[in-house]
């Protein structure tokens, strides 16, 4: 796997202070929850196990957890923060918040703060339908009435695809200007 022809080199071997670096390396590019950096650590552990058999990484995973725990009392990872950040991003882009959701608990975010988020934003899923809709220009965004009227079933079942209500979707392919 990892020959001299490879371009490819065989990873190092994790110690505490290469993973506490990979971790500020990580968070420096990229704004993230508590258990993706774990994820992103655990997976660096792993790829190194995998190539070196006689390695034991129950040491390591320890470090981890210290290394996450450091970053939280640092302020460099907050989940809130984090879904703050990943929930206006995807409201921007019309994003409906079932979608939203399901993408969080991915990230590792607590169902209790995600709905606190939402609860504490103007969020309003016709007008996020809406969005979608001129983006993907379906409905009423379409050029013509008559292609509107020829791909209405088929506009009806990308909102509903795209995690929108039933009748946010009519409503959206319904409404007039």
């Amino acid at each position: 796997m990892f020959t001299e022809k490879s371009s490819k080199r065989a990873p190092k071997i994790p110690t505490k202070t290469r993973l506490r670096n990979i971790a500020l390396y990580y968070l420096d590019r990229f704004e993230s929850s508590e258990q993706n950096l774990r994820t992103v650590l655990i997976r660096r552990i792993d790829k190194y196990a995998f190539i070196n058999k006689d390695y034991n990484p129950e040491q390591a995973y320890q470090w981890v957890e210290e290394i996450v725990e450091e970053c939280q009392k640092q302020k460099f990872i907050d989940d809130k923060r984090f879904a703050e950040f990943k929930i206006n991003g995807y409201l921007d882009s019309g994003k409906s918040k079932r979608y939203i959701e399901q993408k969080l608990k991915q990230k590792g975010i607590a169902e209790a703060v995600i709905s606190q988020i939402f609860d504490n934003s103007s969020y309003s899923e016709l007008d996020t339908a809406l969005q979608f809709a001129k983006k993907k220009k379906i409905g009423r965004f379409r050029k013509d009435e008559e292609e509107q009227k020829e791909n209405r079933q088929k506009d009806l079942a990308t909102l509903v695809r795209a995690g929108f209500d039933y009748d946010i979707a009519k409503t959206v392919l319904e409404k007039e200007d």
